[in-house]
């Protein structure tokens, strides 16, 4: 993997971390369906006019938008807003590497290397160490909607490994284009005409949270999130998402008033041990291999 696209990879980190704490100040102020379909809205209006179709099937643009747009983040958003604290749900939401390696094995017909699975078993210990501390501090319905949420990421991953060589940019606009429908369908349904209203009186706060979570998470984290995918093996990108925690739980202390702990820090190293085998291992091997 080249310096480069390592970069980009950690610029989505911090994009997806910071995420989180953006997420808790938008459902403080609209409904988490609603607030989906915003984001979504945000992503295609206007980059769809501007930006070519890319070249796959709707079939495939549907289970993109369907997976990542309709069901990840539903799950995700509601599961913040029922008390899932931010940090502790950019933690969950990492249990996706996983998700993604075995559904990569099982459809795609990848082979992770064994030093990718000791990389992936260290960053494992690493979320189970921060995770200890505060699985008590969520509900359980909270938890295990946030760990669905994270599957459907996984599944989104292996479509977009599907879509092939494509405009990964383009992929991502116009596989925005399914969510908003449903999500205002659903906004309707359980949280009702007033949510519509509560727009009006949205903050400043409020707007900058579904902007960033528009432009910034979506369209250039998970557009550069597509191209890495695009680029490399499933099980070579996904692991730096689990790098996504750590800027998650700063970014709580930091801005949303979460205390960071010992074992959050201990974990935190394990999670970056990890990430390091993962990377850097196949090459440090294959280096001393031909000493």
């Amino acid at each position: 993997m080249s310096l480069r696209d390592i970069g980009l990879a950690l610029l989505v980190v911090i994009i997806w971390g910071l995420n989180f704490v953006a997420i808790k100040w938008g459902v403080d102020e609209v409904p988490p369906f609603l607030l989906t379909a915003l984001r979504y809205l945000g992503c295609v209006v206007p980059a769809v006019f501007f930006v070519r179709k890319p070249d796959v099937s709707w079939y495939i643009l549907g289970a993109y938008g369907l997976s990542v747009g309709v069901l990840q983040f539903s799950f995700l958003f509601t599961a913040i807003e029922l008390g899932m604290p931010a940090g502790l749900a950019s933690l969950v939401m990492q249990v996706q590497v996983f998700f993604t390696m075995s559904l990569a094995v099982l459809l795609l017909g990848e082979r992770p290397r064994r030093v990718q699975l000791i990389g992936a078993a260290l960053a494992l210990l690493g979320l189970a160490t921060i995770g200890s501390e505060h699985l008590g501090a969520a509900t359980f319905l909270p938890l295990v909607m946030t760990l669905i949420a994270a599957f459907f990421w996984g599944i989104s991953n292996i479509v977009t490994k599907r879509a092939g060589p494509v405009d990964m940019f383009a992929f991502v606009v116009w596989g925005s284009l399914v969510p908003p429908l449903p999500m205002l369908g659903l906004s309707l349904i359980f949280e009702g005409p007033g949510a519509l209203t509560d727009l009006l009186s949205l903050s400043p706060k409020g707007l900058l949270s579904v902007l960033f979570i528009a432009y910034g998470s979506t369209l250039i984290g998970y557009g550069l999130w597509a191209v890495l995918l695009g680029r490399y093996p499933a099980s070579l990108v996904a692991p730096f998402s689990l790098l996504v925690p750590i800027v998650g739980f700063a970014a709580a202390a930091l801005m949303l008033g979460e205390a960071v702990t010992p074992l959050e820090i201990a974990g935190s190293v394990l999670i970056f041990a990890g990430l390091l085998f993962n990377v850097f291992g196949p090459r440090l091997l294959a280096r001393a291999r031909g000493v």
